[in-house]
């Protein structure tokens, strides 16, 4: 077992360092010691917008071995859990959604069972996310099971009839520094959180991202499902730059047999 375990650190190590892991982030301002200077002021585009590319992960993650950065456990961040945490009274969830959550098992977790996170739940995943922020798109590569998302700055409006898929459909338009982004379209089977707090295709969902600092990233999300709460609720997520690092693939969907052990 030991020989075994070894063999496979010293497989990791050389493929993190043949995957750019430790590599220096270009273009970064940095302190007189080399380290980032992650309190600068935000980023702005050549119209003057406010940059949200880069490499971003979920606030407060445990910690990752220093090999292949898989991280030991889900993240502390107790949102991941219950996305209703912090709020003062809670999720106004109907009766109706308690009653679907109380039949769950992690067995009908999507991401459980390595297919998508789906929606909102994206944000709050241990695995790392690369914001990639053009005039016209800003597209969302997440390293859980090389998954994408796109979110059109074209003025296009949301479909009126769309095909349900995990990610939703998404358009975004500024507010002064604020990206607001609206989507609709989501799969009727989607979980907000651990706790399995229901996203269904009834739901509309607005976010705001903000970039106070060059190292931190805020996104106030509005979830107004009618089919499942009594009213829409806001809650805050946090995420940190990550930097001389890049994107590693997390792909857990092949041959998959962990869930039937799922107590």
């Amino acid at each position: 077992m030991q020989l075994r375990s070894l063999a496979a650190i010293l497989l990791l190590s050389a493929s993190a360092s043949a995957q750019w892991l430790v590599y220096p982030t270009a273009g970064l301002p940095r302190n007189p010691d080399g380290k980032v200077n992650l309190s600068a002021p935000a980023p702005r585009t050549a119209d003057g917008k406010i940059d949200l590319s880069g490499l971003w992960q979920a606030a407060n993650p445990l910690p990752c071995d220093g090999f292949n950065r898989v991280c030991t456990d889900l993240p502390v961040n107790p949102v991941f859990f219950n996305f209703g945490t912090g709020l003062k009274e809670g999720i106004p969830y109907l009766p109706s959604a308690k009653e679907k959550m109380a039949r769950k098992t992690p067995a009908d977790d999507s991401y459980l069972n390595c297919i998508s996170p789906g929606g909102p739940r994206m944000h709050m995943l241990p695995t790392m996310k690369k914001f990639v922020q053009t005039p016209t798109l800003l597209i969302i590569l997440n390293e859980f099971d090389a998954n994408f998302r796109q979110i059109f700055l074209d003025g296009r409006p949301l479909p009126v009839d769309p095909t349900p898929n995990w990610n939703g459909y998404s358009t975004g338009k500024w507010d002064g520094d604020s990206l607001v982004v609206q989507s609709n379209g989501y799969r009727d089977d989607q979980w907000l959180d651990q706790s399995a707090s229901p996203l269904t295709s009834n739901a509309k969902v607005t976010e705001r991202f903000r970039r106070p600092t060059l190292g931190k990233l805020e996104i106030d999300v509005t979830i107004d499902d009618p089919k499942s709460y009594s009213r829409p609720f806001t809650v805050t997520l946090h995420q940190d730059l990550q930097v001389d690092t890049e994107l590693l693939d997390a792909v857990c969907a092949e041959n998959e047999k962990d869930v039937p052990h799922i107590k």
